[in-house]
C-alpha cells in the first residue's frame, strides 16, 4: 500500500500540499490566538492537534482544522468574563458534545442551519475581527464588543499618533501588511501562486522591522512549546456546572460543528476525490477539540482558508493535513526564537485583511436570487451579532428563517366570487389554512353579506390547521343568525386535517 502511494506520486503532492498549508496556518494559528486574547502557543497547540490527531482520522480527508477566526469572538468574551482557567473546561465539553452528536449520527442536522444564516454569522465575525484587531494593529488594547471598538477607535488611533496609547511604527507595520497581501493577490505570478500572501508580509515586514530596529510589540512564545500547556484543574472542571459555562460550551459545539459541516461541504465541491462522511467529521471534530481542551488551548473547526488551500496545492489524501500539523509542531520547538521576531501588528494586519474577506456583500446578490427574504436574513444576523453578540446574533438569524419558512408553508390564496346560484358566493381556498393566514380568512368572511349562501371549496387547500377549522366552524355557527348558511364538505376538510398532522 505505502510503496503504491509512494509510486503513484500521491506522496509528492501531499508533501508539496502540507508545506504551503503550514505556510498559511502559522501566522494564523498565532494571529488568532491574540485575537481570542490568548497566548500565540495556544492557537499553535490546537494547529498541531488539528493536523497530526484530527487529519488522521477526518471524515473529510481534505479538509485541514484549526484555530478559526470565527471562534475568536467567542474564546474572547469567554476569556475576558471568565478567566483563561475556563476556556480549557468549556472546550473540553464542547467536544464530548460533537463526539456524541457524531457517535449518535447528528452530523447531518448540523448542516440544517440555513446558508443565509451561516453566510451571516461569518460576515458578522468579520466585522467584528476588524472591529477589535485594528486596534491591535497600533499595539493598543481592543474593547469587548464590536461597537465599543468602533466607538473607540478614533481616540486610539489619536493615541497611537500621538505615542500615548499605541503606536504610529505599528499602525506603518500593520498597514504595510495589508497593502502587501493586497498586492500579492493581485499582481501574483502563476508561477508563484502557492506562495500565501500572508507568509510574504510576515516575511518582508518582520525582515524590515529587525534591520530597522522598530520599537513594536513582538510575539510572546515560550522557548518549550509544552510550558505552554495548562490542564485544566478539579475546580475548574466542577465550575461547568454554571449556567453560563454550559452554554458556552453548547454555543461553541453548535458554531463549532456548523461551520466545520459546512466547509467540508464546500470543499467536496472543489475536488472530485472521496467525499466528507459527515458523522465520522463530526466526531473527529469532537476528538480533537477534546485533546485541545486538555490542553488548554483554543477550539478548533474545519477552516475554508487553508483547506482550500490544500485542494489548490495538489492534495491527494489526509496525508498532507497530518503532514502541515507536524510542520507546525516542529517550527514551534525548534524556532521559537524566529517566531518571536515576528511583530503583532503583521499579525494583527493579517487578520483585518482575513475579516475584510469574511464581509462579502456580493453574497446579498447571490442570496437574493432565493427571495428577498433570504438576503435579508443575512444582512439581519451579520448586524445582530455585530449589535449584540454571536449567540444571540445566531439565534435571531435562525429565529427569523424559521418565521420565513412558516410564512412560506403557510402560502394561501383566498377567494370570494359570485356564484352563479342567485344568493350564493363561492369561497375559494388554494394553498395551506394556517393560524398565520386566519386574518385573511376572517376579512373574507366579513365581506360576505346577509341571507347568502356559501359554498366553500376545498378541492386546492392542502392542508387546515385547528385555527382555521374553528374560524369557518364557528362561522358556520352563527351564519343562521343573518340569514346565511354554510355548505363545506366537512370529511374532506377534516382529511386536510388528517394529511397536516401526518406530515407533522
Amino acid at each position: 500500500m505505502i510503496r503504491g502511494y509512494v509510486s503513484q506520486g500521491l506522496f509528492g503532492r501531499d508533501l508539496l500540499g502540507s508545506i504551503v498549508v503550514f505556510l498559511v496556518a502559522l501566522p494564523l494559528c498565532m494571529g488568532i490566538a491574540i485575537a481570542s486574547g490568548m497566548p500565540p502557543a495556544a492557537g499553535l497547540i490546537t494547529g498541531i492537534v488539528g493536523g497530526l490527531v484530527v487529519g488522521a482520522i477526518a471524515g473529510s480527508p481534505l479538509q485541514v482544522s484549526g484555530p478559526a477566526a470565527g471562534l475568536a469572538v467567542l474564546v474572547f468574551e469567554l476569556v475576558r468574563e471568565h478567566g483563561v482557567v475556563a476556556l480549557g473546561p468549556v472546550v473540553l465539553l464542547a467536544g464530548l458534545i460533537q463526539m456524541v452528536a457524531g457517535l449518535g449520527k447528528l452530523g447531518v442536522w448540523f448542516r440544517m442551519v440555513s446558508p443565509a444564516v451561516v453566510a451571516g454569522m461569518l460576515s458578522g465575525i468579520g466585522i467584528l475581527i476588524v472591529a477589535s484587531q485594528l486596534h491591535v494593529l497600533m499595539d493598543a488594547i481592543p474593547k469587548a464588543r464590536g461597537l465599543e471598538n468602533f466607538a473607540a477607535l478614533p481616540s486610539a488611533f489619536m493615541d497611537a499618533m500621538s505615542g500615548e496609547g499605541g503606536s504610529t511604527v505599528a499602525l506603518l507595520v500593520g498597514l504595510a501588511t495589508i497593502a502587501i497581501m493586497l498586492g500579492w493577490e493581485k499582481l501574483r505570478p502563476s508561477s508563484l501562486r502557492f506562495v500565501p500572501g500572508a507568509l510574504l508580509a510576515v516575511v518582508a515586514v518582520t525582515a524590515t522591522v529587525q534591520g530597522l530596529g522598530a520599537d513594536v510589540k513582538k510575539v510572546d512564545v515560550p522557548s518549550n512549546l509544552f510550558a505552554a500547556i495548562s490542564l485544566p484543574t478539579f475546580d475548574s472542571l466542577v465550575s461547568l456546572a454554571q449556567p453560563s459555562l454550559l452554554v458556552a460550551a453548547f454555543t461553541f459545539a453548535l458554531i463549532a460543528s456548523a461551520e466545520t459541516l459546512l466547509s467540508a461541504a464546500a470543499v467536496d465541491r472543489m475536488h472530485d476525490g472521496a467525499r466528507t462522511n459527515y458523522d465520522r467529521e463530526l466526531t473527529a471534530q469532537g476528538v480533537g477539540n477534546l485533546i485541545c481542551g486538555v490542553l488548554g488551548a483554543l477550539p478548533m473547526t474545519g477552516v475554508i482558508v487553508r483547506s482550500a488551500a490544500n485542494v489548490q496545492a495538489g492534495s491527494a489524501t489526509r496525508m498532507a493535513t497530518i503532514l502541515h500539523g507536524g510542520w507546525i509542531l516542529v517550527f514551534a520547538m525548534l524556532l521559537p526564537w524566529l517566531m518571536r521576531m515576528t511583530p503583532v501588528a503583521c499579525l494583527a494586519g493579517i487578520l483585518v485583511y482575513t475579516g475584510i474577506k469574511m464581509v462579502n456583500l456580493k453574497q446579498i446578490n447571490s442570496l437574493a436570487v432565493y427571495g428577498r427574504g433570504t438576503a435579508l436574513i443575512y444582512l439581519a444576523t451579520t448586524l445582530a451579532i455585530v449589535a449584540t453578540d454571536l449567540l444571540a446574533g445566531v439565534l435571531i438569524g435562525f429565529a427569523l428563517s424559521l418565521l420565513r419558512l412558516a410564512l412560506q408553508s403557510s402560502r394561501l390564496s383566498v377567494g370570494l366570487d359570485q356564484h352563479p346560484e342567485p344568493g350564493t358566493k363561492l369561497l375559494q381556498l388554494d394553498g395551506s389554512a394556517t393560524f398565520l393566514k386566519v386574518p385573511a380568512l376572517a376579512r373574507a368572511l366579513e365581506r360576505v353579506p346577509p341571507n347568502t349562501r356559501l359554498l366553500v371549496e376545498v378541492e386546492r387547500l392542502n392542508h387546515v390547521d385547528q385555527a382555521c377549522l374553528e374560524l369557518l366552524t364557528d362561522w358556520g355557527r352563527n351564519a343562521p343568525a343573518r340569514g346565511c348558511e354554510l355548505v363545506v364538505d366537512w370529511n374532506a376538510l377534516h382529511r386536510r386535517v388528517e394529511g397536516l398532522r401526518k406530515a407533522a
